[in-house]
Order: C-alpha cells, then sequence, then structure tokens
C-alpha cells in the first residue's frame, strides 16, 4: 500500500478538441505541450518527451548553480545536453555537462557527480508509483 505522506507540487493539463495542444498549469505558471505536425499535433509546444528531458536539464543545472555559488567557483555556465533513447531494457537518458569557467579537474568531476543529487534525477532513478482514479 502506498501512504501519500507529503506533497511536493500539483500540476493540472487540459486538453480540449484541438490536437494536441494541452495546457498545463503548475505553480501559478502555464505551459503547453502539443505534438509535432508529424504526428497530426499542431507544434504549438513540447511534445512530453522534451518536457520530460526538460525537466532534468533545468534540474540539473538549478542544482549545479546551487552548488557552485555555494562554494563560490568561478563557473559562469553550465550547459546541459540531454538524449532520450527507447532501449531493448527501456528508456536510456544520456546527460552531457559542460562547464564554462576557470575550475580544475577536481571541481569539474565533484560537479559530475552533484549532478545526480539533482531531485529530478532521483525521482527518474528510485521508485515510483503513479495511482490513476
Amino acid at each position: 500500500m502506498n501512504i501519500k505522506t507529503e506533497l511536493l507540487v500539483t500540476a493540472d493539463a487540459e486538453i480540449k478538441r484541438e490536437h494536441y495542444r494541452t495546457s498545463i498549469r503548475s505553480a501559478g505558471q502555464t505551459i503547453y505541450a502539443d505534438e509535432p505536425l508529424s504526428n497530426n499535433g499542431t507544434d504549438t509546444g513540447m511534445n512530453p518527451h522534451s518536457l520530460l528531458l526538460s525537466s532534468l536539464g533545468a534540474c540539473t543545472a538549478i542544482t549545479l548553480r546551487m552548488y557552485a555559488d555555494r562554494k563560490m567557483w568561478p563557473v559562469e555556465e553550465i550547459a546541459v545536453h540531454l538524449e532520450f533513447f527507447k532501449t531493448n531494457e527501456g528508456t536510456l537518458i544520456d546527460r552531457k555537462i559542460s562547464f564554462k569557467g576557470n575550475i580544475t579537474d577536481e571541481q569539474h568531476q565533484r560537479l559530475i557527480q552533484i549532478a545526480n543529487s539533482c531531485p529530478i534525477h532521483k525521482v527518474l532513478t528510485g521508485h515510483i508509483d503513479v495511482t490513476t482514479s
């Protein structure tokens, strides 16, 4: 049995008749998801896979920025490139991170380790239950 302990965030998605533009509201913001024209969508927003990768990329960048700032390391820019693959075993997300700034190899390696501490990384690599009612 899954016991709910702490609500972290809510989101609401709504789709009407237009293929497949979906409004998504969360944390007082609205974004749109859609499918490309090749999937009969209207291409007015990212597709759901892109949104998933975007969440991981944003969380990774924010986590690394917070860490570098706390350590007062001279990181001028953090770039996160993500690729989503379907494999025989399931799914693979390949994440490549680059930094601009005068950091040492040890700092670079530590930042790569810290990337795995981002909350979305932990969600994606941990146990997930999705209930539907």
